[in-house]
């Protein structure tokens, strides 16, 4: 099956899975972990187990904040 992925601001390309793949393995497909993405179809997140079932997906890499070992701020 081949997939159009937009890694949103990066690049979109084809994708071929094999027709039992799933959003994780294509999130895979593309070079990330799927707990570092979140995959789209349309506007809407699909679950990472689901087998995929659209043609074109956007995939958005999720962002963490602050340096390693920091403690979070407090409100003054």
């Amino acid at each position: 099956m081949r997939v159009t992925v937009e890694v949103v601001g990066e690049d979109t390309r084809d994708v071929d899975v094999a027709a039992d793949a799933t959003y994780a393995d294509l999130a895979r497909a593309v070079g990330y972990s799927p707990h570092e993405v979140s995959v789209l179809v349309g506007d809407s997140p699909v679950p990472a187990d689901q087998p995929v079932d659209a043609d074109r997906v956007r995939v958005l890499r999720l962002i963490k904040g602050g340096a390693p070992g920091s403690p979070p701020e407090r409100p003054p």
